[in-house]
């Protein structure tokens, strides 16, 4: 996760999590990223059942019911651990998983633990009263996913009238005075809507934007020859850099942040370095704060039926299961070869990313598209648009 206002427009400094002693359990949610102790937060696919058809949609949900999913006190126990294990955010998706009947209980619970609880969904469920409850629970934050305008929404989502239904959702989540942010997939379909969304940003007074680079796994394996091109994604992220300069500039700051290609950092910082030499070695000093990917080890996954993985698009690789060990032994326990692998990945990538001079700040970027494309883990993710002579090996 890069976050383009902390970094480029200067809304975090190095010294902001330091003052927290960059541990987790004292950091607020925006400081996280640059904790020490990299404590998990935990995506839980709550249930697998979504009442949309996603053309990129890792989990391949569709609108039926489905069997093997963790029982209430099966999430009770789960959410239990994770609060005794330190676990600082537990964000509750699907599916959609506001078709579980027992989402309110079950956030409830991990409120009650002193869990802070986010939520990821397409919006289109959330009427007043739903916002409402959600509201009484104190939730953290809710993320609506928005894949474009419209026309382009309508079709990626693959149900007319999810564009609106989206936005009712976020329009009724603010008026309940919950915090609400966009989740937006970037490919070919939908580069050309990114200045509508910011847009969006002004006209809907949505105070936050995560631009998501596409993932190869489950039905978004299918999308590959739809993501951008290595020159497609850094105009696309300068063109992030530009946007949110311009809101700042403006009085208008939004919280944006660009999800899945570490490779954003660096081109950030060698934008700065010719802007601005002084705020680039203020961000570099950030950078090595995130440290790169933190899949199977600042970021896990509990699949709906308790399965664990190191993130949410890695479903195939499993370390264990939550009705057999808590998530806490499961997660500590190096014996399995590939979760001590993740813990400290940049020892372990190959090609590019094994030489590259910036592979402390990047930590190898991702690896399910790495295996997707190559069948190696291990190899270096082809999404990373930096040319040679930008990272050192040229």
């Amino acid at each position: 996760m890069i976050g383009i206002s902390k970094l480029y427009c200067g809304a975090v400094e190095a010294s902001d999590p330091l003052r927290y002693g960059r541990q987790s359990k004292n950091l607020p949610s925006h400081l996280l990223q640059f904790a020490k102790d990299k404590k998990p937060v935990v995506v839980w696919n709550v249930g697998r059942r979504c009442n949309l058809k996603c053309v990129h949609c890792y989990s391949q949900s569709a609108d039926t019911e489905y069997n093997g999913e963790l029982t209430t006190e099966e999430g009770r126990t789960l959410l239990s651990d994770l609060a005794a294990f330190g676990v600082p955010v537990i964000l509750f998706s699907g599916g959609e998983p506001l078709m579980r009947p027992d989402i309110l209980e079950l956030i409830a619970h991990a409120r009650g633990l002193g869990l802070r609880a986010v939520l990821s969904t397409n919006g289109t469920l959330i009427d007043k009263s739903m916002a409402q409850e959600l509201k009484r629970l104190d939730l953290s934050y809710v993320g609506v996913s928005l894949d474009g305008l419209k026309a382009i929404h309508d079709s990626f989502r693959r149900v007319p009238g999810a564009f609106e239904g989206a936005i009712e959702g976020l329009r009724n989540c603010r008026e309940a005075g919950i915090k609400v942010g966009l989740r937006f997939t970037i490919n070919k379909r939908n580069k050309e809507d990114i200045p509508g969304i910011f847009n969006l940003l002004k006209t809907e007074d949505i105070p936050r934007v995560c631009f998501y680079h596409l993932v190869y796994s489950g039905r978004g394996s299918a999308l590959i020859k739809e993501d951008l091109d290595h020159r497609e994604s850094r105009e696309t992220v300068s063109l992030l850099m530009e946007e949110t300069r311009k809101l700042f500039e403006a009085g208008m700051p939004k919280e944006v942040l660009t999800v899945d290609n570490h490779a954003d950092g660096v081109l950030l910082y060698l934008r700065l370095k010719e802007e601005n030499p002084e705020r680039a070695e203020e961000v570099m000093s950030l950078l090595r704060m995130n440290g790169g990917n933190s899949s199977g080890h600042g970021i896990g996954c509990v699949s709906w039926d308790g399965a664990v993985h190191a993130d949410q698009f890695l479903r195939h690789v499993t370390f264990g299961n939550v009705r057999e060990r808590p998530f806490s032994a499961i997660w500590t326990d190096l014996s399995n070869p590939v979760m001590m692998k993740m813990k400290n990945k940049k020892d372990h990538v190959k090609g590019r990313c094994a030489r590259c001079g910036f592979l402390s700040v990047c930590g190898g970027n991702f690896r399910a598209r790495a295996e997707a494309v190559s069948g190696d883990l291990w190899e270096a993710d082809p999404a990373c648009y930096l040319t040679d002579e930008e990272i050192g090996i040229a």
